[in-house]
């Protein structure tokens, strides 16, 4: 396969979910390699990203043989798309049938009669995908790494990449906007606490937060909770809390 570096166009609006992203990607690549008898399309995400199970599948293929032979690379840690994630470049066979490397996934490709695969990958903010195209005859595939196919995966990732980001920015909007909305609350309990037990402010809060760890409900419920009852009820346990000098 050829070397070259992977530019970035420019991100495009209106990105699907992650899922039906990589099985429209997977079928459109397909569609645009006549050589090859289907596709697959993976997505690697940072470790530390949120993971919606229903919309965020990290893999796709237009044949149930073929998502077996992603599987059986990722359980194995040996094929083409572990090559091309390693090295950044696209990585494939021109004919499994003599090729001696990734032996469980050659074997597993010849039991469902693929003679040769290409895989290309493509980066974008953390999230990185590949197109791994497969032949039923033996030749190259390389020209998948040119043209249409290309394209394709590179404006793919970047609105996959882009939808990503505006949803985990929707997140954290949603969670600032719950904070700022409970801000008030939590201070009129915090003056409540204050009052019952002649502690200052930081010591309040604190006490709410231990009380509201053992009691395991939220905060601003807790919070509520004190407000409605102008704290009647609770000045003993908020006294015992007090008393254990700060263990949680």
């Amino acid at each position: 396969m050829p070397e070259r570096p992977y530019s970035r166009p420019q991100c495009q609006p209106d990105a699907p979910s992650l899922g039906r992203g990589l099985a429209e990607l997977a079928e459109q690549a397909a569609a645009c390699t006549p050589a090859s008898c289907g596709a697959t399309a993976t997505a690697l995400l940072p470790q530390d990203a949120p993971v919606d199970t229903e919309n965020d599948r990290t893999t796709a293929a237009t044949h149930p043989d073929l998502s077996a032979l992603v599987s059986v690379q990722m359980m194995s840690g040996e094929g083409p798309i572990l090559a091309a994630l390693d090295t950044g470049r696209p990585a494939g066979a021109d004919d499994l049938l003599h090729d001696p490397r990734w032996p469980r996934y050659r074997a597993r490709a010849l039991d469902a009669g693929v003679r040769s695969s290409a895989t290309l990958p493509f980066a974008c903010d953390g999230l990185t995908v590949t197109i791994s195209l497969y032949g039923l005859r033996p030749g190259s595939l390389e020209k998948a790494a040119q043209g249409a196919t290309e394209l394709l995966g590179d404006l793919t990732t970047e609105s996959l990449a882009r939808d990503r980001l505006y949803r985990a920015a929707l997140a954290q909007v949603d969670q600032l906007d719950a904070a700022l909305r409970s801000r008030p609350v939590v201070d009129q309990a915090c003056g409540i606490v204050m009052y019952v037990l002649g502690c200052d402010a930081d010591r309040a809060f604190d006490l709410l937060r231990r009380a509201s760890q053992r009691t395991n409900r939220k905060l601003v419920s807790l919070a509520e909770s004190v407000v409605r009852t102008r704290g009647r009820g609770m000045e003993r346990r908020l006294k015992a809390l007090d008393q254990d000098g700060g263990s949680a």
